[in-house]
């Protein structure tokens, strides 16, 4: 009786293993082959990064860079001029375009602290906000011409449309509502809030006005505190609350019965 043997080398070409061993090779030479994978998240990865830590998007934004670090410029001509200046950020079409060396200073809106140059450690969000600021500091301005004509006064904060517009070398005033001490140049420690607050004032120093159109009369005084009511024009050191228009009665706790020498009682 004759016995059938399949030849070895038969077995091994059907053998499913042997096609396995084949191919595992083939398709670690297609992986070497392929592209490798994008480092970024996004694709196309993000542009704009240059050295010093720099960041630029849009014409000509950072155009005049030569020294300064960690500067954020995007739109067309923001910090245009900025040649050293640290720390900076600028959002807006021409936003501190004449900055060169200031440094730490934020602006978001169109022409923003367009003028600054030497200034810095400044906040403009608005368009024309801190416009004509050259070389004041610590100002913050949060509205469409807030701080406009503000050239070199420090530390003023003005919230609202047009609030403190008028201010050249004034410092440390702080005006919150639309035109709060709008006519305001020099003056100085100023405080005003509401609509209209202090509109008039330019000089004057040391007041304080709360309400709409609040101490709207006074142009030169200092050291007056006007609550809901206008002032008299050039007035000083003068307390005025309410408007006898308006208000006919006052309660203040703890001053009943508490009369003094040659004062009036209050019931």
């Amino acid at each position: 009786m004759k016995t059938t043997t399949l030849p070895l080398r038969n077995l091994m070409n059907r053998s499913p293993l042997r096609r396995a061993f084949f191919l595992i090779p083939l398709a670690l030479g297609c992986f070497a082959l392929s592209p490798a994978p994008n480092a970024f998240g996004v694709d196309p990865p993000p542009d704009g990064g240059y050295p010093g830590d720099n960041t630029a998007e849009g014409t000509d934004a950072l155009f005049s860079l030569t020294g300064g670090t960690e500067n954020t410029a995007l739109g067309a001509d923001a910090l245009y001029y900025n040649a050293g200046g640290i720390g900076n950020t600028a959002v807006g079409h021409s936003t501190l375009l004449s900055n060169t060396s200031g440094n730490d200073n934020t602006a978001i809106g169109v022409l923003a602290l367009f003028s600054n140059t030497l200034g810095s450690h400044n906040t403009a969000s608005g368009d024309f906000a801190l416009y004509s600021n050259t070389s004041g500091d610590d100002n913050t301005a949060d509205g469409h011409f807030a701080l406009f004509h503000n050239t070199a006064g420090p530390k003023n904060t003005a919230t609202g449309h047009g609030a403190l517009y008028g201010n050249t070398t004034g410092e440390a005033n702080t005006a919150n509502g639309a035109n709060a001490l709008f006519k305001n140049t020099t003056g100085g420690n100023n405080t005003a809030s509401g609509f209209n607050a202090l509109l008039h004032i330019t000089v004057g120093s040391g007041n304080i006005a709360l309400g709409a159109s609040a101490g709207t009369n006074l142009r030169t005084g200092n050291k007056n505190i006007d609550i809901g009511n206008a002032g008299v024009t050039d007035e000083s050191n003068t307390i005025r609350i309410g408007n006898v228009a308006n208000q006919s009665a006052t309660f203040i706790a703890g001053i009943s019965g508490a009369t003094v020498a040659g004062g009036v009682g209050v019931i």
